[in-house]
């Protein structure tokens, strides 16, 4: 073999190689792949989508009539929404000046007889890479109120509960686990099944963490927190935008968002955000995805300021408050 073609050899073995490696990192952290397609779980009743009888039809009729009286009862504002099944009261917070300012807002949520709380995912679609903004995720399910979840897409494991159905199991993390009567614990997915989970009527699982407050306690030591082993996976106990839920007591939950990597707001450490909560009367809490996902939505709109610039990154899916009437 000549000397000139063990170079051509030597270079088409790099590029096939080059090329195979950025086919797998593109296969894995960006093409889309659709496991399950899932219907959204809100449905607001409009005029017009009656069939078949006319008993159906003066039915839906009164449905309709009835739905529309329950929704004069509510009343919202900017920053607050009250019906008689739930309250939610939203507060935006600004503390220190130059670069150690934070804002963080601050949703409290009172349900008056059983949690509204929902999940929807990106595309209503579970698999992984699969994403859209908040807020997109927030208006195709008729949600009045939303933080992002998870990011389970990212990750390859997990145990994935959401509305009653297992999607993934693949224990890995400390876990959050929604129970139907309203109420949140963390929980070491590798200590407990998720058949017992869902016969215990765990509802929804989140895979992130870590917990930040357990039984009213600061949950631990925050000194070096990796959530995964993905690629660019790196310690999040610094200071970032953080996205989080927390529970006072079973159907009042406090959901918060700190904005942060921006001259506004410097975010906080893991340390500050258990604090936050806890000061706050949380007695569990538990992270969830921050960074650039770190978004609220209410009523139409993102309320706080992505990364400083005002834009959503797209994500797996959301955790929401739907429309109760």
């Amino acid at each position: 073999m000549s000397k000139q073609t063990m170079i051509i050899t030597l270079i088409a073995i790099v590029l096939l190689t080059v090329t195979f490696i950025v086919y797998r990192l593109a296969d894995r952290y960006l093409i889309e792949h659709f496991e399950v397609i899932v219907e959204p779980s809100t449905q607001t009743p409009s005029a017009g989508t009656s069939q078949g009888s006319d008993t159906e039809s003066t039915s839906d009729a009164a449905e309709l009539s009835n739905v529309e009286e329950k929704q004069t009862m509510a009343h919202w504002d900017d920053w607050s929404y009250e019906d008689e099944t739930q309250t939610i009261q939203i507060e935006k917070v600004q503390t220190g000046s130059g670069e150690d300012k934070i804002t963080y807002y601050v949703a409290d949520v009172t349900f008056q007889d059983e949690a509204n709380l929902d999940t929807a995912f990106a595309k209503n679609a579970f698999g992984t890479n699969i994403i859209e903004d908040t807020s997109t995720i927030a208006e195709n399910n008729n949600a009045i109120f939303a933080i992002n979840g998870d990011y389970y897409g990212f990750r390859s494991d997990g145990v994935i509960i959401r509305n009653g159905t297992l999607f993934r199991d693949e224990p890995a993390r400390e876990g959050l686990a929604l129970y139907s009567d309203g109420s949140l614990q963390a929980y070491a997915e590798e200590a407990i099944s998720s058949d017992a989970l869902l016969e215990a009527g765990v509802t929804d699982t989140f895979s992130f963490g870590p917990a930040l407050v357990t039984e009213g306690e600061i949950a631990g030591d925050f000194s070096s927190v990796k959530i995964d082993k993905n690629f660019g996976n790196r310690s999040i106990q610094a200071a970032n935008p953080r996205t989080g839920i927390g529970m006072v007591l079973p159907n009042r939950f406090l959901f918060v968002v700190v904005d942060g990597r921006s001259s506004k707001s410097r975010g906080m450490t893991l340390t500050e955000f258990a604090e936050l909560f806890q000061d706050l009367g949380a007695v569990e809490a538990y992270n969830l995805d921050g960074g650039g996902s770190s978004t609220m939505y209410f009523m139409g709109r993102v309320v706080n300021d992505p990364l400083g610039k005002g834009n959503e990154r797209g994500v797996s899916d959301i955790i929401y408050i739907p429309k109760s009437v």
